[in-house]
């Protein structure tokens, strides 16, 4: 069965500090050095298991990074690489999204804690969609249309009413999933190690 929001049900409610705010972005093919390294951060800090330790790093550093750089995690999953920021966006920002897409694709989406957020699909260099999550009727891209289909059936209400999208977190990663064939977790996110850089915000 195609993945629909149904299937990311449980994120809210096993890693709740996480989803008010995150970024997660997959990149095909590249090592988590390789990610770390494209998108000019600075590495050599610890290693950490599981994304409370990821949160936890974040917070701890807070005052050295003085807003103006952000921790970001990478593991491999299944010759994808995974990126995960807690608090974080780097990943759904173009300047760092395409840079880090070159000869390969990137699927990446975030939220913040006022519910906004941004999903973006990158193949080479190429934007071919993005959108924010609670208004997925206003898309941008090569291709902004490409996926009408898939985003309807992952979960997102292409109308927009009120509450339409009230549930587009778990739409998200499941528009992911249909993107790139990564099914995240709660295992990967619990038992995953994360090498673990200070990168840049763009």
């Amino acid at each position: 069965m195609a993945p629909t929001a149904a299937d990311y049900a449980w994120f809210d409610e096993r890693f709740p500090d996480l989803a008010e705010a995150y970024c997660f972005t997959l990149v095909r093919g590249l090592t988590p050095a390789q990610v770390l390294a494209r998108l000019g951060a600075r590495t050599g800090g610890p290693q950490v298991k599981g994304v409370e330790a990821l949160s936890r790093l974040s917070y701890d550093t807070y005052p050295e990074r003085a807003g103006n750089e952000l921790v970001v995690g990478v593991t491999p999953v299944g010759g994808w690489a995974l990126a995960v920021e807690p608090n974080g966006y780097i990943g759904v920002s173009e300047e760092a999204a395409v840079p880090l897409s070159a000869g390969s694709r990137l699927v990446s989406h975030s939220t913040n804690v006022n519910a906004v957020g941004n999903f973006f699909w990158v193949e080479d260099g190429d934007v071919r969609l993005t959108f924010e999550p609670l208004f997925p009727s206003s898309r941008w891209g090569g291709t902004p249309d490409a996926l009408l289909g898939e985003m309807r059936e992952a979960g997102f209400d292409l109308q927009d009413g009120d509450d339409a999208n009230l549930d587009c977190g778990a739409a998200a990663f499941a528009l992911a999933e249909r993107l790139t064939g990564v099914r995240i977790t709660p295992e990967i996110l619990t038992d995953s190690t994360f090498l673990c850089g200070l990168a840049p915000v763009p």
